[in-house]
């Protein structure tokens, strides 16, 4: 079939027969910028506000026989700020107690956050207080939504859930769904009817048919992480949050999958690496020695219960204390350069060297 002749380009503004320069370097530039401008770029963006704000606890369901879930929304009924998969919220409890859940409603509803949280019976009191006095109607302060968990969206990704490590991991599921990638979700529990928002796991299960396997312990035995792992296809990224144990089995394994990346968040503190002996000073003169295996948190609140903390794992800040003297091994991902020079710490993950002595202002 032959073709139509390529149409010849009408005049310029001037009536010439050829093209506008100016016009033809408007285009140009239209064509560079309007996709940079305007893409979505793969990496999650920062949180719009950091400010803590107070919220109403609209709704609170059950989603386990030993978790519920609270629907929070601002009390005037306004937007709130933007979040990516894997972020969490701060809830300041009434108590004073700071603790950090998962957001796991869907990141388009900006009229509301959705955190699930489990009750810990031998846990620090704050998901009991959560359990105990939040209920409908009743108003809480939250910072955030901060994200130590970012979901990249690579193209290809393996998504494993301990228990109620699904909170962070069903957004990105969603999330993966809705962009097309290759991805698989595993959720495993010690039985089926403990797993937490077991039945928004069935949905995504419905619609997706051949991504989402749910594993029980009492049907099949602890899942072996190598196992798990091998359901990542060729360079996939590895998305997982869960218990300890579970992520220590991980992180053992990996070298050995097709995965090329391994992310994941704790539930607690991270373990101890090349931990050394130290010493801490207070401003009353008692001096308490932080063992190779504790914290300087641990030590400090066995001495002074009313020491602030809430991630345990070096970004929230809220352990945050002043040395006085004495050289610190900073492990946390949240001080500046400047804030470490002032001598601010965070007792959670860093240290001292071994057999030095840090002085507080405590």
């Amino acid at each position: 079939m032959p073709t139509s002749p390529r149409p010849t380009p009408p005049p310029d503004l001037y009536g010439r027969d050829r093209p506008d320069r100016f016009l033809a370097g408007l285009d140009r530039f239209s064509s560079w910028y309007v996709p940079l401008a305007t893409r979505r770029d793969r990496r999650p963006r920062p949180p719009e506000d950091d400010r803590p704000r107070e919220l109403t606890v609209a709704r609170r369901a059950s989603v386990a026989p030993d978790a519920v879930a609270l629907r929070l929304v601002a009390p005037d009924g306004g937007m709130l700020p933007r979040w990516q998969p894997g972020a969490h919220l701060d809830l300041e409890l009434p108590s004073g107690r700071r603790r950090q859940y998962s957001l796991c409603g869907d990141p388009a509803d900006r009229y509301a956050y959705r955190v699930a949280v489990r009750l810990v019976p031998d846990g620090g009191g704050g998901s009991a207080e959560v359990h105990r006095e939040l209920a409908e109607g009743s108003r809480v302060a939250v910072a955030g939504p901060r994200n130590a968990f970012p979901f990249a969206r690579e193209p290809r990704v393996l998504l494993i859930a301990g228990g109620i490590g699904v909170t962070p991991v069903l957004p990105m599921a969603r999330e993966a769904a809705w962009h097309g990638l290759d991805w698989t979700l595993v959720h495993t529990g010690r039985t089926r009817d403990s797993l937490p928002l077991a039945e928004e796991v069935d949905t995504l299960a419905r619609r997706h048919p051949g991504r989402v396997e749910v594993l029980a312990d009492d049907e099949g035995g602890v899942p072996d992480a190598a196992e798990l792992l091998a359901r990542a296809p060729q360079g996939a990224a590895v998305y997982a949050c869960g218990p300890a144990p579970m992520l220590d089995a991980l992180q053992r394994a990996f070298p050995g999958s097709a995965a090329t990346a391994l992310h994941f968040e704790r539930f607690t503190a991270p373990p101890l690496v090349d931990a050394r002996p130290f010493t801490l000073r207070l401003r009353d003169g008692r001096e308490l020695p932080v063992p190779a295996d504790r914290s300087a948190l641990e030590v400090l609140r066995a001495a002074e219960p009313a020491t602030p903390y809430s991630c345990r794992q070096g970004f929230c800040g809220v352990c945050r204390l002043r040395v006085l003297s004495g050289a610190v091994d900073h492990r946390d991902h949240k001080l500046t350069d400047a804030q470490r020079a002032a001598g601010d710490m965070l007792v959670c993950v860093s240290r001292a060297d071994d057999g030095a002595c840090l002085e507080l202002d405590v």
